[in-house]
């Protein structure tokens, strides 16, 4: 969906409107418009019929608001607006070509249903198109762009620019995501209890997607993407005031805490800073508060994972108030917890550097030596670069050398690319004082 001042400049060249207190409709256009969206999109069962039907309620809106003033229940007006509206898309649509029997049987359901609208109904509408879109048996990419784009209302261009990937590489995509919504007639439901946890996972893994990609992008020349960062954030409260379960705590906990950093995480020249090098003072002390809360209540409840774990560990850091003072103790004893539940390479790797920091370096070298004699995360450039950082500490400056330049030839992000080459000049300054001597 476009962004509100698009939208209403447009509408007011087309139909000479004069602006209402536009504070006004632009804060109700933010905070009504992918909801009515939802609920639009249930209602008819099409993804572009329910984004014009939004946009008619919402010209409709503009038209009559001023005069008549703004209604109690903004929502379910523009749902109820919307789906009169619906009546006369088709009608054009009919005039243009004789109908299809699915436009049929719904022109002929909209006449008939008159049913009052709930509020509920409308919250849980946000629910169903989440779990809609992050179906599991749409491609992960699409679930992502399908989130990005009917979710939290990005328009298709600020989606391909943040993957770096072509507009209509990525329009291709929510064709194909919609097409198959349609084909497999995937229901805009909220799963069953017992579906619940596999289809909760499959959501919760696109919101971090999303996240990890505004946080860490995968390439290109900025090292953090904020707007996908902040759009991952709204879209788990959402999750969290639609779904209170302590996974979907723990993700929001996870991300408040990184997001915390932000500001302290790249210099000015926009070069990375490693977490025991960067400024505290800078650390957001009121996402760190909402997110250690998060993760106490997550902890508190049965049911809790790797979500929680992660945003633990997290939360051990952003409690210490020097690199000095982190518990790297109590860090390696949840990533312990973590590996069992989760026992993948990269958390193996992360729990060698904790070991590293919490038992002595060689103790972690080994470790992680280990994992890449398996032939383990051998094209991952984070694995090569904290071997490099630990042999350098070790003082095997040659080791340490050619492990960072595996690093960088493996390493896609431009301040990534930045930081290991400074890592580099570094070991060979120390190398030539070294020979000089």
């Amino acid at each position: 969906m476009e962004s509100y001042a698009a939208f209403a400049g447009s509408l007011f060249l087309q139909r000479n409107l004069i602006p209402m207190d536009e504070a006004s409709l632009e804060s109700i256009y933010k905070a009504e418009s992918r909801k009515v969206f939802a609920t639009l999109v249930r209602l008819l069962g099409d993804f572009e019929l329910a984004e014009e039907a939004t946009q008619e309620a919402f010209a409709a809106a503009l038209e009559k608001w001023p005069d008549k003033g703004i209604p109690q229940n903004p929502s379910a007006w523009l749902i109820t607006a919307g789906r009169f509206k619906t009546l006369d898309i088709l009608k054009r649509r009919a005039k243009l070509r004789s109908l299809q029997p699915h436009l049929q049987h719904l022109l002929s359901d909209l006449r008939d249903r008159q049913e009052q609208l709930d509020e509920r109904d409308i919250q849980d509408d946000r629910l169903r198109l989440i779990f809609t879109c992050c179906h599991p048996a749409l491609d992960p990419k699409v679930q992502i762009a399908l989130t990005l784009r009917e979710v939290c209302g990005l328009t298709t261009e600020e989606i391909a620019r943040a993957f770096l990937v072509k507009p209509a590489t990525l329009a291709q995509r929510l064709v194909r995501g919609k097409n198959k919504i349609r084909q497999a007639k995937i229901p805009y439901t909220v799963p069953a209890l017992e579906e619940l946890p596999r289809r909760l996972d499959s959501v919760l893994s696109v919101v971090y997607l999303i996240f990890n990609e505004g946080y860490s992008a995968s390439s290109g020349s900025e090292a953090i993407r904020a707007e996908l960062c902040e759009e991952a954030i709204h879209l788990q409260r959402t999750l969290l005031e639609l779904l209170p379960e302590p996974e979907v705590k723990g993700l929001l906990a996870l991300m408040l805490l990184h997001e915390s950093r932000r500001s302290a995480r790249v210099d000015q020249e926009g070069d990375i800073v490693l977490l025991e090098e960067q400024d505290r003072s800078l650390w957001d002390q009121a996402k760190i508060a909402e997110g250690i809360y998060l993760v106490e209540e997550a902890l508190a409840s049965s049911g809790w994972g790797i979500y929680t774990l992660q945003a633990a560990i997290s939360a051990v850091h952003a409690q210490a108030a020097s690199p000095e003072q982190t518990d790297w103790a109590q860090i390696v004893a949840l990533y312990r917890v973590l590996f069992q539940l989760h026992p993948t390479p990269v958390v193996e790797l992360n729990l060698s550097v904790a070991r590293a920091m919490a038992e002595g370096h060689e103790v972690g070298l080994n470790a992680i030596e280990e994992i890449l004699e398996r032939g383990e995360l051998t094209e991952y450039h984070l694995a090569h670069s904290a071997r490099g950082e630990l042999l350098r500490r070790l003082g095997r400056l040659e080791k340490a050398r050619e492990a960072f330049q595996k690093a960088l030839k493996l390493a896609e992000q431009s301040p990534e690319k930045s930081f290991l080459q400074k890592k580099i000049q570094d070991v060979d300054l120390k190398l030539s004082q070294s020979s000089s001597s």
